[in-house]
């Protein structure tokens, strides 16, 4: 465990450019990750990540219910920067989910069912497999209430250092550095645990 003041950092850090931010954080240990859903701003996140370090392990915890542009973007995003991609899914098909659990509402009984299926118990494991001191995230302000009480620096349940490097930056913010940079957007992503754009998906309790 990496132990430092989160507090004073956090200070520290509030001011600071996401690629200041993110060179500080990859300072502090060879044991990172970087977790990714390939959603609608993956591609900012990524690119800053990969070309400082360009062999940090890349977290794709794929729900199997992406849609097909999806999936061509995770492609082109992993040719583009060469990502060192690890892959985790369900330990169950989509075929035996679909007939067993479906794809549930969040009135759904079987939702929390499914949530664990498809995404949290596939991003425990990659937790402990990895075993990662820092895990650098894409989570920002105001995306939800839960993550209002985070910051940049946090730490997880089990002790990892969380960095999110773009986490006072608005969607606004990042559509002027994807166009100014000629970066790809994946407008089309979908989140089967989310349903509502403003739920947590539950990976960032952990």
């Amino acid at each position: 465990m990496i132990d430092i003041n989160i507090s004073d950092w956090n200070k520290k850090l509030r001011y600071k450019t996401p690629v200041e931010i993110a060179e500080w954080a990859l300072g502090l240990s060879e044991n990172k990750i970087v977790t990714t859903s390939f959603g609608i701003y993956s591609s900012v996140l990524l690119s800053t990540i990969s070309k400082l370090d360009k062999d940090i392990r890349v977290v794709w915890c794929d729900t199997l219910y992406n849609q097909p542009s999806t999936y061509k973007h995770a492609s082109n995003l992993i040719e583009k920067y060469q990502l060192n991609i690890l892959k985790y899914q369900s330990l169950y098909t989509k075929e035996e989910i679909d007939a067993t659990i479906g794809l549930p509402t969040l009135e759904d009984d079987n939702h929390a069912v499914f949530s664990e299926a498809v995404k949290l118990e596939p991003f425990r494991r990659a937790l402990k497999e990895q075993n990662p001191d820092i895990w650098f995230t894409n989570i920002r302000v105001r995306q939800t209430e839960y993550r209002d009480n985070k910051d940049i620096l946090s730490y997880s349940k089990d002790g990892i250092l969380k960095v999110s490097p773009f986490y006072y930056w608005t969607d606004a913010d990042l559509d002027k550095y994807i166009e100014e940079h000629q970066l790809e957007k994946n407008i089309n992503y979908f989140d089967p645990i989310k349903a509502l754009l403003n739920r947590e998906c539950g990976i960032h309790f952990q």
